[in-house]
């Protein structure tokens, strides 16, 4: 009689590597574990050398202040190598010139009004706008309804606040555009704030302040491809199959059947899908029509990110910051840009200055249309401009990510909703990743911990 439970994992991103991860360690269990991955281990996390230095092409940071990104850093023994940012702070280009990101804003929601007024981001008139907050009625939202971040925001603080601060912000996290994405899911701390307070400035201003010390944002000396390092080494113990995708999945009497690409196949008590949603709605198409169709309707935005080297005397002073933002409003290319030579300590360099630049936004697809060469020619054009440089970069890297962030559109709520109630009528299937309830490297590392922690609390799948 079978006694130990099999699992195979679709996907070797951070978030199919973390499932594994939680399985494999689980104490007590009896649980063989198998990865399928078609590519390489990590996703869309990739460090490369750039001018010497390890550089992220992808996310280059950890939200530490989640507490099963903590716990896994602490497992992997890899706590006490983290590297706090070097410097404080971060700017918009707003009207021609680098404004300082007002301190205490969540998600570009003022949490104090005096910053927002010294940061010179918004004009007089904007900042008594802004300040309407304080003395509007409550809005009703009904407790099911799902507005947009936009319906949310702008109403309450006025379109400066909106475009200058909310939007560029959320650009950044999910590189989105916050009049489409639902407040529930991609800002579920203001979309809460709203329903139960009269004044969205005053209950942020209520929030107590984290209890954790310490940088909420951190990274590792090799960069991100540490933590992907670690994780392999962690599950030595799994079957991880790399080079090949899942071709098909049938149901047996005992489980499930996979089918490999390579011509080989795994049996199955339980399929965990670490796959973007896109990926998912494919291999579930036959089996589970309701939840493919849920996860196909959740749309991404192909990005890029450029790391360009400049020789130091390419900038007049060192930038004061960790770099900037840029509000879709501005008509750029760039929508953020990261000024790694001072945001990481580790990447100081005397004679060169690292900076990463990112473009690509949902509904914004110029750059898709550009070769290499006219993506750094275009981006460098628009760095001369916002901050200033004075030569041409000695290198430079491209790294396109095509359909690379899940957009947490008005409605996903409801769509996870289908996918869960799809999901109870075929057991053993599970999801999981940045699809669904978190865009970050923490989030998906929460939830990775979440569907492990399901998974071994359930019995076998008895099909």
């Amino acid at each position: 009689m079978q006694t130990r439970r099999r699992v195979t994992v679709v996907g070797g991103g951070v978030s199919g590597l973390a499932t594994a991860y939680f399985l494999s360690r689980s104490a007590g269990r009896d649980v063989d574990v198998t990865l399928v991955e078609s590519d390489r281990l990590g996703g869309k996390v990739l460090t490369r050398t750039v001018a010497g230095h390890p550089v992220d092409m992808g996310p280059d940071a950890l939200l530490v202040r989640v507490p099963a990104m903590q716990s896994m850093l602490d497992d992997l023994g890899l706590a006490g190598d983290v590297v706090g940012p070097g410097v404080n702070g971060a700017f918009i280009w707003s009207r021609g010139r680098l404004r300082p990101l007002p301190a205490s804003t969540v998600f570009g929601v003022p949490a104090k009004l005096l910053p927002l007024l010294r940061s010179g981001l918004l004009s007089p008139l904007g900042i008594a706008r802004a300040s309407l907050d304080l003395v509007l009625p409550r809005r009703r939202v009904p407790a099911a309804a799902d507005v947009s971040v936009g319906d949310l925001v702008r109403p309450r603080f006025g379109a400066q606040v909106f475009d200058r601060l909310v939007d560029p912000l959320l650009g950044g996290v999910h590189a989105g555009r916050a009049d489409l994405l639902s407040s529930r899911s991609a800002v579920p701390e203001i979309d809460a704030l709203a329903r139960r307070s009269r004044s969205i400035y005053l209950g942020t201003r209520a929030k107590p302040a984290p209890g954790q010390s310490g940088p909420a944002l951190v990274t590792l000396p090799g960069g991100l491809g540490q933590l992907i390092d670690a994780l392999r080494g962690a599950i030595d113990d799994c079957d991880i199959r790399l080079g090949t995708s899942v071709k098909r999945l049938e149901r047996t009497p005992a489980g499930y059947l996979v089918r490999l690409t390579d011509g080989t196949e795994v049996e199955a008590d339980e399929v965990v899908f670490a796959t973007p949603a896109h990926a998912t709605a494919e291999l579930l198409a036959d089996l589970l029509p309701e939840a493919s169709a849920a996860c196909a309707e959740i749309p991404y935005a192909d990005v890029a990110s450029l790391t360009l080297v400049y020789p130091r005397e390419a900038l007049a002073q060192e930038p004061a910051g960790t770099g900037f933002l840029v509000p879709p409003e501005e008509g750029l290319l760039l929508v953020g840009c990261s000024w790694l030579s001072t945001k990481w300590p580790h990447l100081s360099d005397p004679s060169v200055v690292l900076i990463r630049a990112m473009v690509g936004r949902y509904g914004d697809q110029r750059f898709t249309s550009m070769s290499d060469g006219e993506l750094v020619d275009r981006v460098h054009g628009e760095l001369m401009r916002t901050m200033g440089l004075t030569s041409e970069p000695t290198e430079a890297h491209v790294q396109r990510w095509p359909r690379a962030m899940p957009q947490y559109l008005v409605g996903h709520q409801a769509r996870l909703d289908r996918l869960d109630r799809a999901l109870v009528r075929l057991p053993g299937l599970h999801v999981t990743g940045a699809a669904y309830r978190g865009v970050g490297i923490a989030s998906c590392v929460s939830q990775a911990r979440r569907t492990a922690q399901l998974l071994l609390s359930q019995e076998p799948a008895l099909i």
